[in-house]
């Protein structure tokens, strides 16, 4: 009965092992690229903003911020069927990435300090939960800009 019991002890203790090990951060850190970043023109004091983030790395990130030198009021909305409502962050899946479109999850700078023209850039910092901030220049676009039609 005793080695029966130390066989059983040792099967649980491994699988336990091997359980913990699956749930390690493992296969790296999150690597971050940002693409198709703009800002429609604005025509009153608010502008959306819109973005891709492509996590090409091992383990998630959470986007949880974004700062400006245009705005000190910039937030996050997610759209769900017709209702956009405010979210404190996003998650960036390992090996997938974080869209931000028109109609969908986007940037919301209020209160503009000044209204920025097409041909511009805006500047504007991205802060993540374990990935350092990036800086990204975002072009100014016409005001009816879609990428989906170039």
């Amino acid at each position: 009965m005793t080695r029966r019991t130390t066989v059983l002890s040792s099967a649980v203790a491994l699988a336990a092992a091997l359980a913990l090990t699956g749930c390690s951060s493992g296969g790296g850190k999150p690597e971050l690229r940002i693409s198709g970043a703009y800002m429609p023109q604005p025509v009153m004091d608010i502008a959306g903003g819109f973005l891709t983030i492509k996590n090409t790395g091992g383990s998630a990130d959470r986007l949880t911020s974004v700062t400006s030198t245009v705005s000190d009021d910039v937030t996050m909305h997610e759209t769900k069927g017709q209702t956009m409502r405010r979210v404190e962050s996003f998650d960036i899946p390992a090996g997938g990435e974080l869209k931000l479109a028109r109609g969908g999850n986007h940037l919301m700078f209020m209160e503009l300090k000044k209204k920025p023209k097409q041909g511009e850039k805006v500047s504007i910092e991205l802060h993540f939960e374990k990935t350092g901030p990036i800086e990204v220049d975002v072009p100014v676009e016409v005001p009816n800009y879609n990428p989906q039609q170039r």
